[in-house]
């Protein structure tokens, strides 16, 4: 993930918000159990990558039976939120909270049954080394269970995806299904599925820049200012643009390291 700080306190109020407490993206608890279903994660130790304010890590263990979580992130606001969300809901027996430099993950081979990650690892240009490192660290006959932020294509983006881009502006390193799918093999993962969910993801921004333009706004507002919503809502209304081209397209990702 970049070193560069996208997320402050004042951002992760208005995601939660948003998307619910602990949540700094879409779908919260019921899009966890989306993406990890199907998966037995009872009494499993799970890596979470790009924790931030930790809603996910908890729901993982409250809805899931997680044995252990540990969740990495390089940013300290989104660890010091995800720790008070922890401690406030008594899993801090069973989610552990570390703040990490970008690369290598700190933990030896084969640590971890499940690896899971929910809306972060756009953040890491280089894919192909994300999956290596995913492979490393799982356990043989694990899996790697994810959601993330996809752009259709590896071409140059259209002028409307350039723009939303720009009004984004979190570093997003966006890859294609393809060059997903490419660097989970090449990495050595069997059972590669990617699942597009950008027609769930295209009813969801609208119903959210309604909430940003509608009733709610000045309760958006008072949590950072008139002027971040509105660039909020220039944001949003971009990225519908892209979302119904199908040029934005969320995916679920699953892969398995194989048992030999």
């Amino acid at each position: 993930m970049s070193s560069e700080l996208h997320y402050d306190d004042e951002s992760i109020d208005f995601l939660a918000r948003m998307w619910g407490p602990g949540y700094m993206s879409p779908g919260g608890p019921d899009e966890v159990d989306r993406i990890v279903s199907g998966i037995d994660l009872a009494g499993a130790t799970v890596l979470d990558i790009g924790s931030g304010a930790g809603g996910p890590a908890v729901d993982l263990v409250r809805r899931h039976d997680v044995g252990r979580v540990i969740g990495v992130d390089v940013e300290a606001p989104g660890r010091a939120r995800a720790q008070a969300h922890v401690d406030e809901v008594g899993l801090a027996d069973r989610i552990e909270l570390q703040l990490v430099a970008p690369g290598p993950f700190p933990f030896p081979d084969a640590s971890f049954d499940v690896v899971f990650s929910k809306d972060s690892i756009v953040h890491v240009p280089d894919k192909a080394a994300l999956a290596a490192e995913v492979m490393r660290v799982l356990r043989p006959g694990g899996w790697f269970v994810a959601s993330d932020w996809l752009i259709a294509h590896d071409d140059e983006p259209s002028p409307e995806m350039q723009d939303y881009l720009a009004k984004e502006d979190l570093g997003f390193g966006m890859a294609s299904p393809e060059r997903y799918r490419h660097a989970l093999t090449e990495a050595g993962f069997v059972d590669v599925e990617l699942r597009n969910r950008n027609e769930w993801y295209r009813i969801q921004a609208r119903a959210e820049l309604a909430r940003l333009v509608g009733p709610e706004r000045p309760q958006f507002e008072a949590l950072t200012s008139v002027e971040e919503i509105a660039d909020q809502i220039a944001t949003w209304t971009a990225m519908v643009v892209v979302v119904d081209r199908g040029e934005h397209c969320p995916h679920h990702l699953r892969a398995c390291k194989p048992e030999r």
